[in-house]
Parts: C-alpha cells; structure tokens; sequence
C-alpha cells in the first residue's frame, strides 16, 4: 500500500523535501569551501586522514541532500547522509570526553541533534524501501 500526497500536502511535502535536501546539500559543498579548517578540527578530534575525509564526506551530504531535493533515490541519498551521521557524530561529538561543562553541553546538544537527524534519514529510508512493509503502524 502506498500513500498518496494531493493538493496543500503534496506542495507542503515538496517544499520541505527541497528545504531539508538544500540544507544538507550546502552543509556538504561548506565542506569543500572550508576544507583546511575543516580537516584541521577533524584531524583535532582524531578522525584518520582528515584531508581526505572532510571532502569525502562533504561529497556524501551533498550527494544526500540533492538526492534528497531533487527527489532522485531518495533513500540512497538518505543511506548516504544516515551513515555520514552515524560515523562522524560520535567522532566529531564526543561530549562524554569535554570536560568545560558549557562546552559539554554545546557537543552533547550537536550529538543529540544529530542522533534525531540519523533516525528520520533511516525512516526516509524504510519508507521509501521495499521493506517499507515492516514500518507498519502500531
């Protein structure tokens, strides 16, 4: 079964679809205007090859987030930006290890946000899957 979206909630969904997919898209392509800064925090906070890493995966959010705006494989742009969130939040968040508590809560904030994020591009994605069947209602 399928749902279908017609009239104020098809506009409504297309609108937010382009906004969430255009954020994400620009978080990547920032990844690639500031990529020194970038790779030098990364490299900071122990992520291996950060020169490296700060483009790769500023190509998987705007890979996402176009996938996502443009409505193109929606849940492979979902699968790419959900395993770019579950890798580096951990990484990049880290707020068990801060030990200024205002500081703590900023990562544990950024972390916790995050988590939500990793969950709806998970949903995006077993809503758009062939296995959509096992996201039935309760």
């Amino acid at each position: 079964m399928t749902l279908e979206i017609t009239g104020t909630a098809a506009v409504v969904f297309l609108v937010a679809r382009v906004l969430v997919g255009g954020v994400v898209a620009f978080m990547g392509v920032n990844h690639f205007l500031n990529a020194e800064d970038m790779a030098g925090y990364a490299g900071m906070k122990g992520v291996p090859a950060p020169g490296l890493m700060v483009p790769f995966t500023g190509g998987m959010l705007l890979f996402g987030g176009l996938s996502i705006a443009l409505g193109f494989y929606p849940a492979l742009g979902a699968g790419a930006i959900a395993v770019f969130l579950v890798v580096t939040t951990p990484l990049m968040h880290d707020f068990w290890a801060v030990e200024d508590p205002e500081q703590q809560q900023t990562e544990m904030t950024a972390f916790l946000k995050n988590v939500v994020r990793a969950c709806h591009r998970i949903h995006l994605i077993v809503s758009h899957s062939p296995v959509r069947f096992l996201a039935r209602s309760w």
